[in-house]
């Protein structure tokens, strides 16, 4: 099976560098990292990620935002919302842009590997 390919948006260095290790452990392989919506966009667009994994809270461009962006461009895209924010409105706003799922910090590898093994399909 193909190694599947990642990009780690948030504006928190530590944050990418922890989703990025977890997902190296479990053989996803992260082709390139954001830290806001319209980098993640650019560089969608540059490497077709299988997946994203998009924090909301970033500035300039918001998670959000840069879910539609990416959507446009692609409405297949696979992204995983990623938020330290667990309201329901971010959540249904998330979804609305298009998100396939959502998952709120803290998290552990396994919730994060099996919210992207269930957005696969």
């Amino acid at each position: 099976m193909a190694e599947k390919t990642v990009l780690v948006v948030d504006d928190a260095m530590f944050m990418r560098k922890m989703l990025s290790d977890i997902l190296n452990k479990a053989d996803y392989k992260v082709v390139a990292e954001a830290a806001d919506g319209k980098e993640a966009f650019m560089k969608y667009k540059e490497h077709k990620p299988d997946f994203v994994t998009m924090d909301i809270t970033m500035s300039p461009v918001n998670g959000i935002e840069g879910c539609h962006l990416i959507i446009e461009e692609d409405p297949d895209a696979k992204i995983l919302m990623v938020s330290a924010m667990g309201q329901e409105s971010m959540v249904i706003n998330a979804i609305k842009a298009g998100a396939k799922g959502f998952i709120v910090k803290p998290f552990d590898g396994p919730k994060i590997i099996s919210e992207l093994e269930k957005i696969a399909k």
